[in-house]
């Protein structure tokens, strides 16, 4: 696997995360849950979805379900029903359906700490294990979802051509203690003002330590 960094310099790494700790005081894990069991639910919900959305929905079901078994009581056709406004709905309930039985048959129906066990759960990948194992068990983890793959390569914190090379090129300029912190910064920065389509470089605090400003 080929990892690139930016041009950016030992010194100015520290700067552009001070500066984002500065304006993102409050930066944390946008989906609501009390357990590691919710929010991996909320995170298997999460795909292509926003959080507001997810929060809108989980709230709803896990006043009525919040356990694996509680879920599988459900049945599928009451899932869908509950997690339609998700999207991909169908999909997503065969995933918890399965992640719930998994549970339940190896786990004694509680989310395990480690991150391979984690990724063989049905519908987990990289990120969303890496989302559980940072935000439900504190353990320093790189999730990179498509903020933090698109900030990272725009400022040159870490440049590559998918979310696995861009997760090693951070972990590579990023202290390990602040993995999780600086995850939540590039998501917050990601949707405040470097956006997608129209970026807002005049409001950003980074902008003349970003080299895609100074192209």
């Amino acid at each position: 696997m080929e990892v690139v960094t930016g041009n950016l310099t030992d010194t100015v790494v520290p700067e552009i995360l001070t500066r984002l700790k500065s304006t993102y005081p409050d930066a944390k894990c946008g989906l609501h849950f009390t357990s590691p069991f919710e929010l991996l639910i909320a995170t298997i919900l999460s795909a292509q979805c926003t959080d507001v959305r997810v929060n809108s929905v989980t709230q709803r079901l896990f006043s009525r379900a919040n356990t694996p078994k509680a879920i599988l009581s459900m049945g599928e056709e009451e899932l869908q029903a509950e997690i339609r406004e998700c999207g991909l709905f169908r999909s997503k309930s065969r995933h918890i359906i399965g992640a719930c039985q998994m549970l339940l048959a190896e786990y004694g129906g509680e989310v395990p700490t480690d991150f391979q066990h984690l990724m063989q759960l049905p519908g987990v990948g990289r990120k969303t294990a890496s989302v559980i194992i940072s935000n439900a068990f504190g353990q320093p983890a790189m999730p990179v979802d498509t903020h933090v793959f698109r900030v990272s390569n725009r400022i040159g914190l870490a440049m590559g051509k998918t979310p696995r090379e861009v997760e090693e090129g951070l972990k590579n300029v990023i202290p390990r203690k602040d993995w999780n912190d600086t995850h939540h910064l590039l998501i917050e920065h990601g949707r405040s003002i470097c956006k997608a389509r129209t970026p807002l470089c005049k409001d950003c605090p980074i902008q003349d330590m970003c080299i895609s400003a100074q192209i």
